[in-house]
C-alpha cells in the first residue's frame, strides 16, 4: 500500500521550494528580543535604577529652585550682583517686611512688632544687612507704614527658600491693628511656586481617574491599561531624583518637575498604546509566538517610538536657545523624563510584553475585541477621507485658519503681581506699598553708576519722563567705585510705559551706568524673549524636518507633516490670544485678562507643542510608510495607517486633552494658560490635522508624496518601518 502524495509535495521532476524561515529581527528587533530573553536582567536593573533614583525623589520640591527667571548676560542681572557685592544684599532679590498700622510707626506698640520682625530676618543666615524703616524713603508720608529691608545673602534661588521660611513668622506678628507681610521679588516666587504647587496637585487628583477610564476604555483591558502606568512610573522616580542630583551642578526650576510629570504621563501612555496594539496584532489568530511578535512589534512600532522621542528631544533642545535658566533646567527636565520613559519603552515593555504573552489581554472589558490588524472604524474613516478628500480637508483647513488668524494681534508681557491669589503675602505687601508709596514704588528702578558720575545719574533720572522720584546717590562703603541711584517710576511695574522708561535711561545716562532693579529682570527677560522667538521655532521647524526626512527618506511627506505641525500650533496660540488677551471665557474659566498672553509662553509653548504634534506625525506616517513599502499603493498607505494608528492617536489626545485641561480649572493665571494653550493644541491637532489634513495630503499628493530624489536615497540610510 503506498501512501497518498503530500499536498506539498513539487510536481515530478521539480525541486519542492525551501521553507521561508522567519524575516531577520532588525536592530529594534533585536533589542526586544534581547530584553524578552534577558527579563530579569532587564527587571533587576530598572528596578536598580528606579530605586536608586527614586531615593532622591521626596526631596524635589525642597531640591528645586524657584527662581532663574531672568536673561543671562542682561543689565539687570549685573546690577543685581553688584547690588549684592557691594550694597550689603539690597538687591532685587532682597525681602521686603512691610509693616501697615492704624496709628503711627512711632507708636510704641507699632516699634516693638517692627523690631521683633527685624530681630527675625537677621537670624536668619541667608540674610545679609538688614536696613530699619527711613524717613523719607522707606516710611510712608503718613507714617503709618514702614519697610524694613532684608539684603540678599545669597543667590537667588536659596533667597526663595528664605522666603518660604520666613514668610509665615512674619506675617504672625499681625495683630492689634497692625499688618506685616513679606514681599519682593523672592517672596513673590515663592508665593507663585507654592500656588502653582498646590494648583498642580490638585489638577492631577482630577485628571488621574479621568486618565484611567480612557485607559481602559482604549486598550479594552485592565491588564493591558497598567502597563503607561508602569512606564510612567518608571520615568518619573528615575527623572525626579536625576533633577535632585543635577542641583548639585546647576539650579534647576520646580517648573522642570512639573513639566516632566505630565510629559512622562502623555508619552508613556503614547508609547505603551502604540507598542501594545502593534504586539496584539503581531499575535493576532495565535500562529505567531510571542518572541516574533515582540520583534515585529519593535522593528515596526518600536521604530517609530525611537523616532518620536527624537523628535521630541529635538524640538525640547531648540529652548536652550533662550540664555534663561529657568528656560533651560524646565527644557531639561521633560528632555530627562522622555529619555527614561523612551529608555523603558524600549527595553522595559517588551520584557513585560514577553512574559505577560496572551495574558496581556487579561481582565478585558466585555465588549473589547483582543488583537487585531487595525480599527475598522478608523479603516472606514480613511476610506471616507480617500473619496472626499477635498470636502473634509478644506473643512478642517478653514477651520484652523480661522482659529489660526488671531495671532497677527497676540501681546505678550511678563506677568504682573495679579497672578497671585489675593491673600498671598507678596501681593499683600505689594498692595500696602502701592497704597502708601505711590503705584510705581514695588518696581523700584536700581541704577548701578561709577561713583564719579553719581550726581550726574540722578540729575538724568529726575529730569525722565516717567519717574517719579529718585533718592540721593547712595556711595559703597568697599570703595568699589560704585554708587547707587534709586528711582521710583510713575507707573505700575507692569504698565507697558515703564519700558519706555527704562530705554529712554539706558541712553542718556553717563557711560558705564547700568539699569536694573525687579520689574527691570522682567523687562530684560521679555527682550530676550522676543529676540530668541523667532529663533527658536526656525530651529524647532528644521531639525524636526530633517529628522522625519531622516526617517521616512521623502521630502514632500516631511515637509507636510511639518508644515501641519505649524499649522496646529499657529491654531493653538490663537485660542489663546482669544480667551487670555481678550478675556473670552474668562469668567467661566475664573480668572482676569491681564490683555496679553504671559511673555514666556510662545517660545516655551511652542516647542512643547510642536514636540507634541510631531509626536502624532510621526507615527501616523510610520505606518504609512510600513504599508507604503508593503504595497507600493498610496491609497493602501493612507486607509493603512489611519486602521493601524488612528485609534493609538485617538486614545492619546484624549488622555493628554484631559490632563492638561484639568489644567484650567484650578491655580494661578499661568498654569490655567498652560492647560488651555496645551490641551487646545492636541485637541486640535488630533482632531483636525492628524485624522483629517494630513490623509487628505496624502490622499492629494498620491505617489509623489513617497517620491525620493536618487542623490539623496544615497546619502541617507536605508530605513524601513515594514516588518519581513
Amino acid at each position: 500500500m503506498t501512501s497518498a502524495p503530500s499536498q506539498h509535495a513539487a510536481p515530478s521532476g521539480e525541486r519542492a521550494p525551501a521553507p521561508q524561515p522567519p524575516p531577520a529581527p532588525g536592530p529594534f528587533g533585536r533589542l526586544g528580543v534581547w530584553s524578552a530573553t534577558h527579563a530579569r536582567a532587564v527587571f533587576v536593573l530598572w528596578i536598580a535604577v528606579v530605586a536608586g533614583l527614586g531615593a532622591f525623589a521626596p526631596k524635589v520640591d525642597s531640591a528645586l529652585s524657584g527662581a532663574g527667571w531672568q536673561a543671562n548676560g542682561s543689565q539687570s542681572v549685573a546690577v543685581r550682583q553688584i547690588a549684592q557685592d557691594h550694597f550689603g544684599g539690597n538687591a532685587s532679590t532682597a525681602l521686603q517686611v512691610v509693616v501697615h498700622a492704624d496709628r503711627p510707626v512711632a507708636d510704641p506698640a507699632v516699634r516693638k512688632v517692627i523690631a521683633r520682625a527685624e530681630s527675625l530676618v537677621r537670624a536668619d543666615p541667608r540674610v545679609a544687612q538688614v536696613l530699619p524703616p527711613q524717613p523719607g524713603a522707606t516710611v510712608s508720608p503718613d507714617g503709618r507704614t514702614a519697610i524694613v529691608l532684608a539684603g540678599a545673602g545669597t543667590d537667588p534661588n536659596t533667597m526663595v527658600r528664605a522666603a518660604d521660611d520666613l514668610k509665615g513668622p512674619l506675617a504672625a506678628l499681625s495683630g492689634g491693628g497692625i499688618t506685616v507681610h513679606a514681599t519682593g521679588a523672592s517672596v513673590l516666587w515663592s508665593d507663585f511656586n507654592t500656588a502653582n504647587h498646590d494648583a498642580m496637585m490638585h489638577s492631577e487628583i482630577l485628571s488621574w481617574p479621568v486618565t484611567l477610564v480612557i485607559l481602559v476604555l482604549a486598550f479594552g483591558s485592565l491588564v493591558a491599561a497598567g502597563l503607561p502606568l508602569l512606564l510612567t512610573m518608571a520615568g518619573l522616580g528615575a527623572s525626579a531624583g536625576s533633577l535632585v542630583l543635577l542641583t548639585h551642578l546647576t539650579p534647576v526650576s520646580i517648573w522642570a518637575m512639573n513639566f516632566a510629570m505630565m510629559f512622562a504621563l502623555a508619552l508613556g501612555i503614547d508609547y505603551a498604546l502604540f507598542l501594545v496594539m502593534r504586539f496584539r496584532a503581531a499575535r493576532a489568530g495565535g500562529t505567531r509566538g510571542t518572541l516574533a511578535a515582540v520583534a515585529e512589534t519593535m522593528d515596526t512600532a518600536g521604530k517609530a517610538v525611537a523616532l518620536s522621542g527624537a523628535t521630541v528631544l529635538v524640538s525640547l533642545s531648540a529652548v536652550m536657545l533662550v540664555p534663561s535658566p529657568a528656560f533651560r533646567s524646565m527644557a531639561g527636565g521633560i528632555m530627562l523624563a522622555v529619555v527614561f520613559v523612551l529608555a523603558a519603552t524600549l527595553t522595559l515593555l517588551p520584557a513585560v510584553l514577553a512574559k505577560l504573552g496572551p495574558r496581556v489581554d487579561a481582565a478585558a472589558l466585555p465588549w473589547a475585541k483582543a488583537g487585531g490588524a487595525g480599527s475598522p472604524r478608523f479603516a472606514a474613516w480613511g476610506e471616507q477621507l480617500w473619496r472626499r478628500p477635498l470636502l473634509y480637508g478644506g473643512a478642517a483647513l478653514a477651520v484652523l485658519l480661522v482659529l489660526a488668524a488671531p495671532v497677527l494681534g497676540l501681546r505678550t508681557a511678563m506677568p504682573s503681581i495679579a497672578v497671585l491669589p489675593k491673600d498671598a503675602s507678596a501681593r499683600a505687601g505689594y498692595t500696602a506699598v502701592q497704597d502708601a508709596f505711590g503705584p510705581g514704588t514695588p518696581g523700584t528702578l536700581q541704577i548701578a553708576v561709577p561713583s564719579a558720575a553719581a550726581a550726574r545719574a540722578a540729575e538724568v533720572a529726575r529730569h525722565t519722563h516717567g519717574v517719579a522720584a529718585v533718592l540721593p546717590p547712595q556711595q559703597a562703603d568697599d570703595r568699589s567705585g560704585w554708587s547707587m541711584v534709586q528711582a521710583v517710576p510713575s507707573v505700575d511695574p507692569s504698565d507697558p510705559a515703564l519700558s519706555g522708561t527704562v530705554h529712554t535711561l539706558r541712553a542718556d545716562l553717563p557711560p558705564g551706568s547700568l539699569v536694573g532693579g525687579a520689574s527691570v529682570e522682567n523687562l530684560d527677560l521679555q527682550r530676550v524673549l522676543t529676540q530668541k522667538t523667532p529663533l527658536v521655532i526656525g530651529v524647532v521647524l528644521a531639525l524636526g524636518f530633517l529628522l522625519v526626512l531622516f526617517a521616512l527618506q521623502a521630502p514632500l511627506v516631511a515637509a507636510l507633516g511639518t508644515a501641519a505641525s505649524l499649522l496646529s500650533t499657529g491654531a493653538a496660540f490663537g485660542v489663546a490670544r482669544l480667551v487670555f488677551q481678550d478675556g473670552h471665557g474668562a469668567g467661566l474659566l475664573g480668572f482676569t485678562s491681564q490683555g496679553f498672553l504671559d511673555g514666556w509662553a510662545p517660545v516655551f509653548f511652542f516647542a512643547m507643542i510642536f514636540a507634541i504634534a510631531m509626536d502624532y506625525t510621526v507615527f501616523l506616517l510610520a505606518a504609512a510608510k510600513e504599508h507604503h513599502e508593503r504595497t507600493g499603493d498610496p491609497k493602501a498607505a493612507m486607509t493603512g495607517a489611519m486602521a493601524h494608528s488612528g485609534r493609538v492617536v485617538f486614545a492619546a489626545a484624549a488622555v493628554m486633552v484631559a490632563v492638561f485641561f484639568t489644567f484650567a480649572l484650578s491655580g494661578p493665571l499661568p498654569p490655567k494658560e498652560m492647560g488651555i494653550v496645551l490641551g487646545a493644541a492636541v485637541l486640535l491637532d488630533a482632531a483636525l490635522v492628524r485624522l483629517v489634513l494630513l490623509p487628505v495630503l496624502l490622499r492629494l499628493t498620491g505617489r509623489a508624496a513617497w517620491w525620493s530624489p536618487a542623490w539623496l536615497r544615497r546619502v541617507l540610510p536605508d530605513v524601513r518601518f515594514s516588518h519581513g
